[in-house]
């Protein structure tokens, strides 16, 4: 959706995870990497962002991450003095939203017989060891897709756990740590067709 409002998928990608780690510096090679895009379309792009001021170079010793690169590396931070930095942010988090309803909307369709799915993790800002976890009768092959055409869109990994309508009512049962972990964080409950949670 944004790449039709920007023009590029790699120039989102860039602007995503600059307003994702506002206070860090990347260099080129690290850019490159990290959003899985080819070097010159990424230099391309950071020329692009910082003609426009939404990004700005900063020299060496200005970086926590010099160690990473080196003395010739340029690195590019998110120019904080962007006047529309605050209206950019919230459509970046608008669309993301709609993406992941997109996301949850797949998972439903493609991927068996869904019973209980919880969002924690990553998506609720909570301290778990799993981002997502699905109930049901789960087609393994299509939901490792799902994730991981969501991960790249995300540009991290996602942590998922799976469990049969049985094994999930045992633990639940004996008052299972990992599940009470989820329970008692912040978490959002997508479907409970079990009335477990």
């Amino acid at each position: 959706m944004l790449e039709h409002l920007f023009g590029s998928m790699t120039r989102v990608k860039l602007l995503r995870l600059f307003f994702n780690n506002q206070q860090r510096a990347y260099f080129v090679r690290e850019l490159s990497r990290t959003i899985d895009t080819q070097l010159n379309a990424v230099r391309r792009e950071l020329a692009n962002l910082e003609e426009i001021g939404v990004i700005k170079q900063v020299a060496f010793g200005e970086s926590k991450e010099e160690e990473i690169g080196t003395e010739r590396s340029k690195y590019y931070k998110l120019n904080p003095e962007l006047f529309i930095s605050e209206e950019l942010s919230a459509l970046l988090n608008k669309t993301q939203m709609l993406e992941e309803r997109e996301f949850i909307e797949l998972i439903k369709k493609r991927c068996g017989l869904v019973k209980v799915m919880i969002m924690s993790g990553f998506f609720t800002d909570a301290d778990v060891s799993t981002d997502i976890l699905l109930v049901g009768e789960i087609k393994p092959v299509q939901l490792a897709k799902v994730i991981r055409d969501f991960e790249k869109f995300l540009n991290r990994p996602i942590r998922y756990t799976v469990m049969d309508q049985k094994e999930f009512l045992e633990r639940k049962e004996i008052g299972d740590k990992f599940l009470y972990s989820i329970f008692e964080s912040k978490h959002a409950v997508v479907m409970d067709e079990l009335k477990a949670v």
